[in-house]
């Protein structure tokens, strides 16, 4: 049987020109070695690509855009290069591959073509933020998205905040960034004045902001965070 390629999972930055701060020299320079990649949006990758000085021409990639739109039926032609022994990358849009990012369904389809999988060492909005928390890191789980609709939302968080006292669990989750402010309101409205809240706005960025207060110390003062990229960290005292 022919050596495939090899799937390198490339992080990207979670913050604006901070490329040089959180992505290792060597990251970097493997990433130039690549033409070939699976990524969420071409526009993005491109100009993520331009900002960590990549050398080869742009236009020259060839870019496979997994998303929501995209088909099933069209996946597994995205590792034919990998397959004929070429390797390539998984570029996140934020963050690490796979992690709040649909790359899963590559990498399980890579294991099941024996395809090796490399990840590459690079920011996590999740970890960063559940390290600065100051919460438990033993046992935590991430929640991704919350229930849009208002009560299923308000159900979903005091059913996390039940299972931290339970089950002595950190609940990490995320919202988008332009319905941050009910986010924030639903928790502070529903959740115990002595619940812990940590609250974790663009990580890694130049105006990160990163604090954790009770929910009855959150109410004394409410953050603007409207349209910033935030992470919500629930704990206990």
């Amino acid at each position: 049987m022919s050596k495939t390629g090899t799937l390198f999972l490339i992080p990207s930055t979670i913050a604006e020109d901070t490329s040089s701060l959180v992505l290792p020299l060597q990251v970097l320079e493997l990433i130039s070695t690549l033409d070939e990649f699976i990524v969420e949006d071409e526009r993005n990758a491109r100009r993520f690509l331009k900002s960590i000085g990549y050398t080869k021409p742009l236009q020259s990639l060839l870019l496979y855009q997994l998303n929501k739109h995209t088909e099933e039926n069209e996946i597994p032609e995205f590792i034919t290069s990998l397959l004929k022994g070429k390797d390539m990358g998984l570029l996140s849009e934020a963050g690490c591959p796979c992690i709040a990012d649909p790359g899963s369904v590559i990498v399980a389809l890579a294991h099941k073509n024996k395809i090796p999988v490399k990840p590459l060492v690079g920011p996590s909005s999740i970890l960063l933020s559940l390290m600065a928390s100051g919460f438990n890191g033993q046992n935590f789980a991430f929640n991704g998205y919350l229930p849009i609709d208002k009560n299923s939302r308000i159900r979903k968080i005091k059913d996390l905040e039940n299972k931290i006292y339970r089950e002595n669990q950190t609940q990490i989750f995320i919202e988008t960034p332009y319905r941050n402010m009910q986010m924030l309101n639903d928790i502070l409205n529903n959740c115990s004045p002595s619940t812990l809240l940590c609250i974790a706005v663009n990580v890694t960025g130049k105006d990160e902001f990163i604090e954790t207060k009770t929910i009855s110390e959150w109410k004394k003062q409410i953050p603007e965070i409207h349209k910033r990229t935030a992470i919500f960290l629930l704990y206990k005292v």
